[in-house]
């Protein structure tokens, strides 16, 4: 075990000092905007493109390895949505509560780690996961969290949403840079040299400035939502507010936490396991790698997308800040128990 942290504390330790620099403003609020963009246009579009390449491209086209993940995803989805419903709960947080279960940090955390743990043979399988999350789990979360309308109205917002989605997926440059990469890798081509050297230099610097900006965007949803709170509460003491919204209850958080890195990784292995046992053209290999995608904590930046459609960003937040908190300590148990 003390091998598996000796690997993992690094990555955990830039998002700590990520969380720091936001948290005490050294880095300010402003500038981590600018960190994501570096991050999501150009430093982690190029380590995709850059591993897709030198992919075998059987790796990035396996079936196998897709039916898997996308069963357990929508699974997941499926489960956190019936059963976190409730009087407070409606379909925009449900959806965004079942997006945050599902959708792990695999981008800006998964691939460097994993690379790092099982090597550049880990990068087929967690491609595929990034394009599914990306194309289908994020996609029909969002349709999701439109039904709060009744009847028509709400199938209309869920349509709408779905292009939004749909939108969105198109100006992303990680789909494109997926299928670029599997461009590459079926075609055996080869970048020019000074162009090859200048993705290789940014692919290089996604992993470090991605940790740091996880840690960063995590610090400035804790200190918004602190201040959102204190301002209400201003407002209500002059009379002119509501009070302060009241912070989510733990029985809406922990369950999540628990399913993000618990149920989602064990949910994969058992399928993955019963699917080899029928027969299945799974290698265990692949399998190890895509539970160990299950074990990561949630996407950061479903926070973003929380924010940006009107759910309880609030909850996203605190659950996120909870699973990677306590992944540090749960993924290398993962790890352990696949080797």
């Amino acid at each position: 075990m003390l091998p598996v942290f000796l690997v993992t504390f690094p990555f955990f330790a830039l998002i700590a000092a990520g969380y720091a620099a936001a948290r005490t403003r050294i880095l300010p609020l402003e500038a981590i905007p600018g960190l994501n963009t570096f991050v999501l246009y150009f430093a982690l579009p190029c380590m995709l493109l850059r591993f897709g390449a030198s992919t075998p491209i059987a790796q990035l086209l396996d079936g196998s390895v897709a039916l898997i993940w996308g069963i357990c995803a929508l699974a997941v989805v499926a489960g956190v949505v019936l059963f976190t419903r409730n009087a407070r709960i409606g379909w925009n947080d449900a959806a965004f509560g079942a997006l945050v279960a599902a959708f792990p940090n695999t981008g800006f955390m998964g691939v460097p780690l994993l690379v790092a743990l099982l090597g550049a043979q880990a990068a087929g399988p967690i491609i595929i996961t990034i394009a599914f999350d990306l194309v289908v789990t994020s996609s029909l979360c969002i349709a999701l969290s439109r039904l709060d309308g009744a009847g028509s109205a709400g199938r209309q917002g869920a349509t709408q949403a779905a292009r939004k989605a749909l939108r969105g997926i198109l100006v992303n440059p990680m789909p494109w840079s997926i299928l670029l990469g599997v461009l590459l890798s079926a075609m055996r081509w080869q970048l020019p040299g000074p162009v090859e050297r200048t993705i290789a230099m940014l692919a290089d610097a996604a992993s470090p400035v991605a940790l740091f900006t996880i840690g960063a965007v995590l610090a400035r949803s804790a200190l918004v939502a602190r201040e959102h709170g204190a301002s209400a509460m201003v407002a209500a003491a002059m009379g002119t507010g509501a009070g302060p919204a009241p912070k989510a209850p733990l029985a809406d958080v922990l369950p999540v936490v628990l399913v993000k890195l618990v149920l989602h990784p064990l949910a994969v292995w058992a399928l993955g396991r019963g699917a080899i046992a029928l027969g299945l053209p799974l290698a265990p290999s692949a399998l190890a790698v895509i539970v160990l995608v299950a074990a990561l904590p949630s996407a950061s930046n479903v926070s973003m997308l929380a924010e940006r459609f009107g759910a309880d960003n609030g909850r996203i937040a605190r659950i996120i800040l909870w699973t990677t908190v306590a992944a540090f300590f749960t993924f290398p148990v993962a790890v352990g128990a696949l080797r």
